[in-house]
């Protein structure tokens, strides 16, 4: 699985976005829910209250977010936490939003802290404290701003800190996909990019895409290449099986990488239990990598367990990896 995406993918994928609720496919209690915030706010005449989004990546966050500001009917104005080095970027971006306007900041768990602090009475007053000099003759002078809504997305809450995490008033965690939202989605996606695939087609993709419509779009894409390149161009059970396992994805969406990690804990530790540090420094990838994108799926479907000793390979990863697991290993369970 790539973890960056082509160019033309990130075009792509901002075109099958959907725009408004009522387009949005799946994650139907987060959608109950926030169309009842958005109604009040709107009959209160109210900013909404400031709203968190937490998941795996590619679930829809920057997506949903979008949603919002459209459903509101204000600007959307987006940054991420990297972005935002001193306090003087967050207060220009701040100064310039309008009332109401949605700011929607990416990966906030790595907002500095010092930026932090800046941001808590703004989030909470609608005012922003600045300090002009330096040494003895520094001051702080106060602003208002306009009122104004913050969507932070993460996929890591544990590392927000806890004053931050507070002040949102919409805790909201996205989950992986049911297959069946899955096809509607593909089918959605093949309608927009005008490509011909059968029900069955959506299905064997939707399968292998890991409850991720990120990844099933993406697949999607892909195995049009294939059914371009060797045949009419329609999407079918066959075609789609042939250029899923020509690209090493197999019936449970698991790529290479994941089943590197595998092996890496099955055959190499014994079924573990092994730090992700040396699951890392052994498959060649970043431990970040590994925590974010990878190991949430494989936890998922119960093929390792995380321990304070480390991860643990289960019965199912041994019986997907055809291995049997020795007398000794077996009384680790």
């Amino acid at each position: 699985m790539d973890v960056k995406l082509k160019v033309e993918d990130i075009e792509l994928d901002k075109s099958l976005r959907p725009r408004y609720i009522s387009e949005f496919i799946g994650q139907s209690k987060i959608l109950e829910n926030l169309t009842i915030f958005i109604d009040s706010a709107r009959k209160r005449n109210e900013p909404l209250d400031h709203v968190l989004l937490s998941g795996p990546p590619g679930l829809g966050k920057t997506c949903l977010a979008e949603i919002i500001a459209n459903e509101v009917g204000v600007s959307f104005k987006i940054t991420s936490g990297p972005a935002i080095e001193r306090t003087g970027d967050l207060a220009a971006i701040l100064t310039n939003l309008e009332k109401f306007d949605v700011l929607f900041i990416d990966e906030i768990h790595r907002l500095n802290r010092t930026v932090e602090e800046i941001l808590y009475p703004a989030m909470e007053d609608y005012k922003l404290d600045i300090i002009i000099g330096k040494g003895p003759s520094a001051k702080s002078i106060r602003i208002d701003i306009a009122p104004f809504t913050i969507i932070g997305a993460t996929t890591r809450t544990g590392l927000l800190a806890s004053p931050l995490r507070d002040r949102f008033g919409v805790n909201l965690r996205l989950d992986y996909y049911e297959t069946e939202d899955l096809v509607k989605i593909i089918l959605r996606s093949a309608r927009i990019l005008g490509i011909e695939i059968t029900q069955d087609g959506a299905q064997s993709i939707a399968k292998r895409a890991r409850g991720t419509p990120r990844i099933a779009n993406r697949l999607l894409k892909r195995v049009r290449d294939h059914a371009i390149a060797g045949g009419n161009g329609k999407i079918g059970l066959s075609i789609a099986e042939t250029a899923l396992t020509k690209m090493d994805i197999d019936l449970l969406g698991l790529d290479v990488i994941d089943k590197k990690i595998l092996d890496t804990i099955v055959n190499k530790f014994s079924g573990g239990p092994v730090g992700v540090g040396t699951i890392a420094i052994s498959i060649g990838e970043e431990v970040n990598t590994i925590e974010d994108v990878y190991e949430p799926y494989l936890v998922q479907i119960g093929f390792i367990k995380r321990t304070s000793k480390g991860r643990v390979a289960t019965e199912l990863a041994y019986k997907h990896m055809g291995v049997k697991k020795s007398a000794q290993v077996q009384n680790l369970f």
